[in-house]
């Protein structure tokens, strides 16, 4: 059973973030405000629902929460600042356009960077952990699933709509095939030749 939160008193914002490993899109994060005694039995780690749970939760997250928001950096982006500090920054960007100001950030995993005055701690596992910060988790990988899917209309090589971006072998062998394509990261797979051995 997931902790409703850190602090019982303060205002909580969990954040997590999804697309951190793949080739291709831009890295998501959300931030949440939960209710402290907000509960559901369905609530989990992203990575550990079907995605027909983490569609379901995202309604109701989205209808529920006091406050949540959701973010993307960009491959060139991400390219330029590199991909940890691109996961800061979209989260950064979250916690920036909740409508209500946090007191606390709850962080899944083991380091941040901010410019934001507001506290934080980081939790490794974090997402499986604590209620907001798994209700962040939902937000970001629905949020990022939508927009891969969406992308996959118009580059349908990359099978992007099954896998997401993820370095999976049709995704790779489809980079070695048709090349890159403007939504890659060129800072991920700049040759072929790394491609060729999977």
């Amino acid at each position: 059973m997931l902790e409703s939160y850190f602090d019982e008193v303060l205002t909580e914002a969990g954040c997590d973030e999804a697309g951190r490993g793949c080739l291709a899109g831009p890295v998501f994060a959300a931030a949440v405000i939960l209710h402290k005694d907000f509960r559901h039995p369905l609530l989990n780690d992203s990575k550990q629902m079907t995605p027909k749970q983490r569609y379901a939760l995202r309604e109701v997250i989205e209808r529920e929460a006091v406050a949540w928001k959701v973010e993307a950096v960009s491959p060139a982006e991400i390219d330029r600042v590199n991909i940890l500090n691109a996961s800061f920054l979209a989260m950064n960007r979250a916690v920036e356009g909740l409508a209500v100001r946090p007191q606390l950030l709850l962080i899944d995993g083991n380091r941040f960077r901010t410019t934001l005055d507001i506290p934080y701690e980081c939790i490794v596992r974090g997402d499986g952990k604590y209620a907001a910060i798994a209700a962040a988790s939902v937000l970001a990988k629905t949020y990022r699933d939508d927009y891969m899917t969406d992308l996959d209309a118009e580059f349908p090589a990359y099978g992007w709509r099954r896998n997401k971006g993820y370095p999976t072998l049709e995704h790779r062998r489809a980079v070695f095939e048709h090349g890159l394509s403007p939504h890659h990261r060129l800072s991920f797979n700049s040759t072929y030749n790394q491609l060729s051995l999977f």
